[in-house]
């Protein structure tokens, strides 16, 4: 399996896939949808049609992962130039 790093689960984008938030909590992909599925996974799951998606902020919630500039990590775009007029706030 996996191991995604600090760095990584800081740079994601607002949500992620069940299985990258199941691999940055150590979980198979079995376990991952039938957790889904019941309504248990370890963290709140959003159902987009057949997909599920995870909220970041609550998956480093749950880790106890806090980003120390929040600024830093999300002010560049993933061609590396700066984001325009983008405010991570709402």
């Amino acid at each position: 399996m996996t191991t995604l790093t600090i760095a990584q689960l800081l740079n994601m984008p607002p949500t992620v896939d069940l299985m990258t938030a199941a691999t940055a909590l150590g979980l198979g992909r079995t376990k991952a949808y039938d957790l889904a599925k019941r309504g248990e996974f370890p963290c709140r799951v959003i159902r987009v049609g057949e997909a599920y998606r995870v909220p970041t902020a609550v998956l480093l919630q749950l880790l106890g992962i806090s980003d120390p500039d929040p600024a830093a990590s999300h002010s560049r775009t993933p061609t590396g130039s700066p984001a325009t007029g983008l405010s991570r706030a709402s």
